[in-house]
């Protein structure tokens, strides 16, 4: 069974950034998209409203922020992604030092 976890994090209040990070995701790196799906992430969709971003993240039984993390810090393609976004990018008020994307808290679910 999938499991699906939400995630937040701002982009610069700037126009001409946040045009270019959008026409970055319009075509991501191959080798971005292909860690993503070696990590057990099975779907992806970023929404953006404003500058806030929110990401919904489905995974497999594979998947795991740490191996996520660990499997990142070792990939330079990654790293040099990662670099390249934070041009665009800003952490929110309650990141702690070097947190980019936010766990977002469920706190209502509809039952059937």
């Amino acid at each position: 069974m999938n499991r699906r976890f939400c995630l937040t994090l701002d982009l610069k209040n700037d126009r001409a950034l946040m045009a270019e990070y959008k026409r970055y995701h319009q075509k991501i790196w191959p080798e971005i998209s292909q860690s993503i799906k070696d990590s057990g992430i099975e779907d992806m969709e970023i929404y953006l409203l404003g500058t806030r971003m929110f990401m919904i993240m489905e995974v497999n039984e594979r998947f795991s922020f740490e191996a996520k993390g660990q499997a990142d810090r070792q990939n330079p393609k990654v790293q040099e992604w990662e670099d390249l976004m934070w041009k665009f990018q800003q952490s929110l008020p309650e990141a702690k030092p070097g947190e980019k994307w936010l766990l977002m808290e469920r706190i209502f679910k509809l039952e059937p």
